[in-house]
């Protein structure tokens, strides 16, 4: 046993564990409502003022609030739309692998011409042809990025093909949806669990930078890209506008990155020959 990476297995899931509680608490955790304004004398608050005590924004609305709610946002973007990613790419990489090869040459092809765009392209062309909004950004990032999922799990599901229990199965008369359901799935499940948190911090990292544009969750819901924005003109004399949207992003981007590494490391059994003395 790896007892380090299970350190950063655990470390990850502590710091991930960290993020979400603070979104579902951030109600209660908030000193201030997030958008309420406040009078002159309150704007561009520093550090070790304000109701949360860090700081406000030009507005005069409580920096620490605005981070507690932008966590909602970042969170819910990311989880869905990797739950979107998981359930497109689930679908298409189990019938190419399960079904007919000339199914799995239509879909693989299909998969390869999308993969041939780079994804930020196709999201921002995607978006800026529809409504900005937190819904819009979630079936943006998942219907751009399930191609990779598609590929690992036709791989996985070639290989399961043929092994006994799925031959077995088949034999026994079970249809194409029932034998992926019962007997693949659950064989690909660690796959899928490790895939998804590695594509988290992916998935909230675009969805900053959309937000950046002005392109992500438009007010009054609160976003870490748009405060890292609406900071960007007064990092001279407010720079914890920026700064904390900022680490708040590289903390959940890394905590979900380093849950994805152990889970990994603790599932695969490659890596698990690697570490037997």
């Amino acid at each position: 046993m790896n007892r380090p990476r299970l350190h950063v297995l655990h470390l990850g899931a502590a710091m991930l564990a960290a993020a979400v509680l603070a979104a579902l608490a951030a109600d209660l955790l908030s000193p201030a409502a997030p958008n309420a304004l406040g009078d002159a004398a309150s704007r561009l608050l520093p550090l070790g003022q304000g109701a949360g005590g860090l700081g406000t924004d030009v507005l005069g609305r409580d920096v620490l609030s605005r981070l507690l709610h932008g966590a909602r946002t970042s969170l819910l973007v990311g989880l869905g739309s990797v739950a979107l990613t998981l359930l497109l790419g689930g679908a298409v990489g189990l019938a190419a692998g399960l079904g007919p090869r000339w199914l799995d040459r239509l879909l693989m092809g299909f998969t390869d011409l999308l993969l041939a765009f780079p994804r930020l392209l196709l999201a921002l062309l995607i978006v800026m042809l529809s409504e900005p909004s937190r819904l819009t950004v979630i079936l943006v990032i998942g219907a751009t990025g399930w191609m990779g999922t598609a590929r690992l799990l036709r791989a996985e599901a070639l290989g399961l093909r043929e092994r006994e229990f799925v031959l077995a199965a088949r034999g026994l008369g079970l249809g194409p949806v029932r034998l992926a359901l019962r007997h693949i799935l659950p064989h690909v499940a660690p796959l899928l669990l490790t895939a998804a948190a590695l594509r988290l911090g992916n998935a909230i990292l675009l969805e900053a930078f959309l937000s950046y544009l002005g392109l992500g969750a438009q007010e009054p819901l609160v976003s870490w890209g748009a405060m890292i924005e609406h900071g960007r003109r007064h990092l001279l004399d407010a720079w914890w506008l920026s700064a904390l949207p900022g680490l708040a992003i590289t903390w959940t981007v890394l905590a979900a990155n380093l849950l994805g590494d152990g889970l990994r490391d603790r599932w695969d059994p490659r890596a698990a020959g690697k570490e037997a003395p």
